[in-house]
C-alpha cells in the first residue's frame, strides 16, 4: 500500500465517521427541535413551511451544481414522488409534529418512530414474504416493548395516549411508504426525489393547516421556535440528508443502518438534558426493548449477497428523512 493510498483511506474513514456522526446526532435531535418549534407555532403550518423552505434550498443547490435540467422528471416520476411525499414526510413527520404539539415528549416520539423497521417487516409478511425466525422474533419483541412503553407512560402516566396513537399512525404511514417505494417510478437521483417529496409534503401540510383553522402570524412566535424551525430546515433536512446520501455510498449498509437505533437514544438523552423530559424506569425499560428489537431486525435483515448489498446502496431511499 502506497502512502497516498493509506492517506486516502484514513481520510475516507474520518469522513465516514463525521458523516455518520451528523446522521446520528442531527436526526436524533430533530425530535427535540420539533418540540421546541411547536411550543407556539401551529403544527401543520410550521412543518409545511419547513419542508417548502428546504425544497427551495435543495432545488437551488441542485441547480447550481448540475443546472436546472437536473430537476426535470416525468409525470410518472412526479406521481411517485408525490405519493411518497404524502406517506413519508407528511403522513410520517407531519403527524409526529402534531403529536408533539399535543404533549408527546420528544424522547417518547423517537422511541415509537424507531419501530418503523418492525412495521416494514409486517407489510412484507402480508405481501407474502417470509422473513427469518430471528427477524420475526425481533418484531414480536419490539411490539411487546411498544405496548409496554405506551401502557406505562400513557395509561395513568405523564403522556396522553392519544398523542402516542397519533405517532403509531405516523409510523404506519412511514413504514408503508418505505415498503412501497420500490414499486414506484422515481428519479434516479435521490436528491431530486427528495426535493419533489418535500414540495408535495409542504403543500399538503400547509393546506391541512388552513383547513384546520391554523393561521400563520410571523411576529407572534418566540425566538426559540424560530431557531428550532431554522435548524430543522437547514441541519435536520439539507445537511443531515446530504451526509446520509454520502455515507450510504461510502460505507457498508450494515453500518449506515445503525442510525435506526442510535437516533432514539440520542433523542431521549437530549430531551432529558435540555428540556428535562422525565426519564423513568418504564421509559428506560420499554425503550431499551424497542431499540434492542430494532437492532435485531436490522442485523438479521442485512443483505446476504453482494448483489443485494449493491442494490441497497445504489438506490438511496429518502424514507429515512426525519
Amino acid at each position: 500500500m502506497t502512502l497516498a493510498t493509506a492517506t486516502r483511506e484514513r481520510t475516507t474513514t474520518w469522513m465516514v465517521a463525521l458523516a455518520l456522526g451528523i446522521v446520528y446526532v442531527v436526526w436524533g435531535s430533530t425530535y427535540l427541535a420539533i418540540r421546541l418549534m411547536v411550543e407556539d407555532m401551529p403544527p401543520f403550518a410550521s412543518a409545511g413551511s419547513r419542508y417548502l423552505a428546504a425544497t427551495a434550498i435543495m432545488a437551488a443547490l441542485l441547480s447550481l451544481k448540475s443546472g436546472w435540467r437536473t430537476l426535470a422528471i416525468t409525470r410518472a416520476e412526479f406521481a411517485g414522488c408525490a405519493l411518497l411525499g404524502v406517506l413519508l414526510p407528511a403522513g410520517g413527520n407531519g403527524l409526529v409534529t402534531v403529536a408533539e404539539r399535543h404533549g408527546a415528549p420528544s424522547g417518547i416520539a423517537a422511541l415509537l418512530v424507531a419501530a418503523v423497521p418492525l412495521w416494514v417487516v409486517c407489510y412484507r409478511f402480508a405481501a407474502g414474504d417470509r422473513p427469518s425466525r430471528r427477524t420475526l422474533s425481533g418484531v414480536l419483541l419490539g411490539f411487546a416493548g411498544l405496548a409496554y412503553l405506551i401502557a406505562s407512560t400513557g395509561f395513568g402516566g405523564h403522556v396522553k395516549v392519544t398523542a402516542c396513537l397519533i405517532i403509531v399512525v405516523a409510523t404506519l404511514c412511514w413504514s408503508f411508504g418505505s415498503w412501497f417505494q420500490a414499486r414506484l417510478a422515481l428519479p434516479s437521483d435521490p436528491f431530486v426525489t427528495t426535493t419533489y417529496e418535500m414540495l408535495t409534503c409542504g403543500a399538503v401540510l400547509l393546506a391541512g393547516g388552513l383547513v384546520g383553522g391554523e393561521r400563520i402570524s410571523v411576529h407572534s412566535y418566540t425566538g426559540s421556535s424560530w431557531l428550532a424551525w431554522g435548524y430543522l430546515v437547514t441541519f435536520g433536512t439539507v445537511v443531515a440528508f446530504s451526509a446520509y446520501v454520502w455515507v450510504l455510498s461510502n460505507a457498508p449498509i450494515s453500518l449506515v443502518a445503525t442510525y435506526a437505533y442510535v437516533n432514539p437514544v440520542v433523542a431521549v438523552f437530549l430531551g432529558w438534558l435540555i428540556v428535562s423530559e422525565p426519564l423513568t424506569w418504564p421509559i428506560l425499560i420499554g425503550g431499551a426493548v424497542v431499540v434492542g428489537a430494532v437492532a435485531i431486525v436490522v442485523g438479521s435483515e442485512r443483505p446476504a449477497s453482494v448483489q443485494a448489498k449493491d442494490s441497497s446502496q445504489a438506490r438511496c431511499r429518502s424514507e429515512n428523512l426525519p
